[in-house]
């Protein structure tokens, strides 16, 4: 049991760090907001490897039928992501107005996770290879170690904004380019061949 939970750790947090929408998200998100919102979208990203991992370690998988509508869908909320931070107001001009529900940072990362269909597969993959006799400690494991790196990121990230001063203009333009290039490519990539 404790070598199947210190596994998933590993494993969740290995596919949890690396760049990309989330991570993008998570990033603007504690570096506008804090912490605390950071983590909520962090959350949301983290019940969807959850879920995809239970789903995975039941054997369930999604067919090539469901898996291009899913990607589509997930890059058509990307671009509406990458729209609305390109048109969104810079930080120095935003404090005066209200923060976003939590609950809508948390549906936003949840949905855009689970939107990915080839997560799945990565997690079936890595439960198929991992050799653990007790699969739901694993996934407990993976959703504790994807919940580790967004609080790393999240706490690193709202602390760093403390000490630089962040160009608002520039972050909201940076995250757009990068939501839209990961939405342009789930859309191509996984929904369109």
């Amino acid at each position: 049991m404790i070598e199947s939970v210190a596994k998933g750790i590993w494993l969740g947090f290995c596919i949890a760090a690396p760049v990309g929408p989330i991570g993008t998200l998570v990033l603007k998100k504690s570096l506008k907001w804090g912490f605390r919102t950071g983590l909520v979208c962090g959350m949301g990203a983290a019940l969807a490897d959850l879920c995809y991992g239970l789903a995975a370690s039941a054997g369930v998988r999604l067919t090539s039928a469901y898996s291009r509508p899913i990607a589509v869908v997930g890059g058509l909320l990307l671009l509406w992501l990458a729209w609305k931070s390109w048109q969104e107001l810079p930080p120095q001009e935003t404090h005066n107005l209200p923060q976003e529900h939590p609950l809508r940072n948390f549906a936003t990362t949840f949905l855009l996770t689970l939107s990915n269909p080839m997560t799945i597969l990565s997690f079936a993959a890595l439960i198929a290879s991992s050799g653990s006799q007790t699969p739901e400690w694993l996934v407990a494991g993976i959703f504790a170690g994807s919940m580790l790196w967004w609080i790393i990121l999240s706490a690193a990230s709202s602390w760093a904004a403390r000490f630089i001063e962040i160009r608002g203009f520039l972050l909201n333009r940076a995250a757009a380019i990068t939501l839209a290039a990961f939405g342009i490519w789930a859309i191509y990539s996984k929904g369109l061949k």
